[in-house]
Formats: C-alpha cells, sequence, structure tokens
C-alpha cells in the first residue's frame, strides 16, 4: 500500500487484560477533573455491616438478641468503589451515544417481548 493511500478498512482486535474483572455497578458518582476529564467511579451499595455486636448470656446460659449500637434514625449505606474511568470529552460523547443505542436496542427487545406474551395470553383467553 501506498503511503499516500488510505485503507479501505481499520481492524479492532480485543484483548482482555489477564486480571480483567466482571464488575457490577449500582450508580456512579465523579465529575470534571483539575485536567478537564471526566472521573466515573463505579460503585455497589450495601447497608453498613456494624463493626461489632453484643449479646447478652442469658442465666440459664443461652444467648439473648444480638445488640448493634447504631443510630436509630439514620440509615447507613456503604458504596463500594469497584472501578476508576477517565475518559475525554470526545470518549463521553461516544459512550453517551453507544449507551443510548443500548438502552433504544433493549427497550425494543422488552417491548417485543411483552407483545409476545400479550398475544399469547390474549390468544388463551
Amino acid at each position: 500500500m501506498n503511503k499516500s493511500q488510505l485503507p479501505n478498512k481499520i481492524r479492532y482486535e480485543y484483548q482482555e487484560e489477564s486480571n480483567l474483572a466482571m464488575q457490577y455497578a449500582h450508580g456512579v458518582w465523579g465529575g470534571i477533573n483539575p485536567q478537564g476529564e471526566i472521573e466515573i467511579n463505579f460503585y455497589t451499595e450495601q447497608d453498613k455491616i456494624p463493626t461489632n455486636s453484643e449479646r447478652y448470656l442469658k442465666p440459664d446460659g443461652s444467648f439473648g438478641p444480638e445488640i448493634t449500637l447504631t443510630e436509630e434514625d439514620t440509615r447507613i449505606v456503604t458504596r463500594k468503589i469497584n472501578a476508576k474511568v477517565l475518559i475525554n470529552r470526545h470518549t463521553a460523547r461516544a459512550l453517551l451515544g453507544w449507551l443510548a443505542e443500548k438502552l433504544e436496542n433493549l427497550e425494543a427487545e422488552e417491548l417485543r417481548n411483552f407483545e409476545m406474551e400479550f398475544n399469547k395470553n390474549g390468544r388463551k383467553q
């Protein structure tokens, strides 16, 4: 191929890192960093596990109820950051478009499944 010629196509080949692990996310937190990049922190949520608990022993030697010291009017939820991703503006736009396309496909599939189930149930009546 001549240096001034452009190829007809580009092939992207994907490789996974040996330590790659699937992560689940309940949400995302982040913002724009001082370098103008978007920082995305994917997290999962769970109720905070108490640092300790206690049980009283009854006179017969059996256990009483488990007691934890918590604030009664406050529910504490722990957000564990599973992955941090930095992207630039161009990648953010591409990600936005990619997510919009995937959501449209997912919603169209859900609608098809609903219509199939509706038609199937309608025939049974």
